[in-house]
């Protein structure tokens, strides 16, 4: 019965999250970094939300450095940082309750994909910013 229950509340929460993203909200500008490079048109935006002083954080900026450099500039990183009191009101907005995160916003100011919580490697990151109209 416990299985069930928590196949059941999975599932419901796999469902709502997925109807958020099928509508393509537009992402909350919830600090000034995320309102200056959101708004700047023409590139879409990678949020984010770390802890620069964590490992796995570290590691992701090293993949999204080096991603930076490859795609020349293409794409804008917006940093969200757990150490900022001023940026916990992104983690709520976004619901990030694991780090790193990320979270592509398109070019318009449309959330377009939220990455599962964990390192992303250059290839998934790459992949989701050429999936981008």
């Amino acid at each position: 019965m416990k299985h069930k229950i928590i196949v059941v509340i999975t599932a419901a929460l796999f469902a709502s999250s997925t109807h958020a993203l099928a509508a393509n909200p537009t992402a909350p500008l919830s600090t000034p970094e995320l309102k200056n490079t959101i708004a700047s048109k023409g590139k879409p935006t990678l949020i984010f939300f770390q802890n620069p002083n964590g490992g796995p954080c570290k590691a992701q900026k090293v993949v999204l450095d080096t991603l930076t450099v490859q795609r020349k500039g293409s794409f804008n990183i917006a940093n969200v940082n757990a150490m900022n009191q001023s940026d916990q009101k992104a983690f709520n907005d976004y619901g990030v309750r694991s780090l790193p995160s990320l979270v592509l916003v398109d070019r318009a100011g449309k959330i377009n994909r939220i990455f599962p919580p964990g390192i992303q490697n250059s290839e998934a990151i790459s992949s989701a910013l050429d999936g981008l109209k």
